[in-house]
């Protein structure tokens, strides 16, 4: 079923899309998407500001990736814009955001999303756990984002794995990178996900084989990487991976079966040097490259 109406996208033009966009969406497999929203953060905003920037910087960036030894030049994928989301109304966000990876979904095709602040991912997770009963979630970040509320709010980028974890249920999501949050957050864990604390590849690499059997959302939380390599970001937790570890995850992700991923938590105005924003820029080459077998 194809989309035959641009009704949930704002098509960027060809100077502000991802380098290498096919400029038609009917004939590709992944479609990459903002959303701009920031309403939850509990430290710095501006993580709306994350998809715009990535494109900008995308032309600074090879098409050709040696990692993978893939070439965007050879791949079919659509950027499709930003969603225009109310600023401030959460809940129709998300709601919105739903609907945009609803229509992907439907048309055959695999969901990029650009956040935004990590409560983004819920709604894309929520829609494409009904569709997959056994689906399973790979996260990514220095943070456990497992707290039943914060500040009273059950919709918080702080909560936005909790949501995920209640609604898959116990061992169905796998944390890696972790490194900060509450004491409690921690207790949930123990009985209701997989959480490798600090290290990606080895833990991953172990869980493998056992993933190959289930449909999978991937989850990046920029923050996963050390400040020293991406200082743009509202909550940067000291501590983090390196860059090449989590392009060699990126490079295992082929030959599982992902079914949608995001990149989130992107501020560039934390880092005036624009590192951080060409690194996403790099990550989601690496992202598409990944997805468009």
């Amino acid at each position: 079923m194809e989309n035959n109406q641009n009704s949930w996208w704002i098509e960027n033009d060809l100077k502000s899309r991802y380098m290498a966009a096919s400029t038609t969406y009917d004939s590709t497999r992944v479609v990459l998407f903002g959303a701009p929203m920031d309403y939850t953060v509990s430290f710095r905003p501006g993580s709306r500001f994350g998809p715009k920037a990535v494109r900008e910087v995308s032309e600074a960036v090879e098409e050709y990736s040696f990692y993978q030894e893939k070439d965007l030049r050879d791949m079919k994928f659509f950027d499709a814009g930003d969603l225009y989301l109310p600023i401030g109304n959460v809940l129709k966000s998300l709601e919105m955001i739903r609907a945009a990876v609803t229509s992907i979904y439907l048309d055959g095709k695999i969901p990029l999303m650009l956040g935004g602040e990590h409560l983004v991912t819920w709604p894309a997770i929520e829609y494409l756990a009904e569709q997959y009963p056994d689906l399973r979630v790979i996260h990514l970040d220095a943070h456990t984002d497992l707290r039943a509320a914060y500040l009273g709010e059950a919709y918080s980028h702080a909560s936005v794995m909790r949501l995920v974890a209640d609604k898959l249920g116990p061992g169905r999501v796998y944390q890696f990178g972790i490194r900060s949050g509450d004491r409690l957050d921690f207790d949930y864990a123990k009985t209701n996900t997989r959480l490798y604390p600090e290290e990606l590849l080895a833990p991953f690499s172990s869980c493998l084989q056992e993933l190959r059997d289930y449909p999978l959302y991937v989850t990046i939380d920029i923050d996963i990487l050390d400040p020293a390599f991406a200082p743009g970001t509202g909550t940067p937790e000291s501590g983090g991976i390196f860059p090449k570890e989590l392009f060699g995850f990126i490079k295992q992700m082929a030959s599982l079966k992902v079914i949608g991923t995001d990149l989130v938590e992107i501020a560039p105005a934390y880092d005036p040097t624009g590192a951080t924003q060409v690194l996403g820029a790099k990550l989601v080459r690496e992202l598409i490259l990944s997805l468009s077998r």
